[in-house]
């Protein structure tokens, strides 16, 4: 199994923002998708976690992201803006055993 992180540093008093954004958008896509935020550790960290059978099935999601469906066009619309919200952002890629 192949589990993802994106993580978001959002600007001071955003990070809720963010993390209701993408919980929103996600809803309209069939990913299984989890929206963190912190608890300790860096402020105002987002995260979105999300898990794949295989290298393949997650390259193959970015194939999804990239059409021209009536679904990507809603998820779209939804996140337009989201990059106001944060200052910098990373992705980690984990194999769990």
């Amino acid at each position: 199994m192949i589990i993802v992180h994106d993580i978001f540093i959002a600007k001071p008093g955003n990070a809720s923002k963010l993390a209701k954004l993408f919980k929103e958008a996600m809803e309209i896509g069939d990913d299984k998708v989890q929206i963190m935020t912190d608890m300790t550790g860096q402020f105002n960290k987002v995260v979105m976690v999300s898990h794949y059978e295989s290298l393949t099935d997650y390259e193959k999601s970015w194939e999804k992201y990239s059409q021209d469906s009536e679904e990507m066009k809603k998820m779209k619309e939804k996140m337009k803006g989201y990059t106001d919200l944060y200052l910098t952002g990373s992705r980690e890629i984990y194999k769990a055993w």
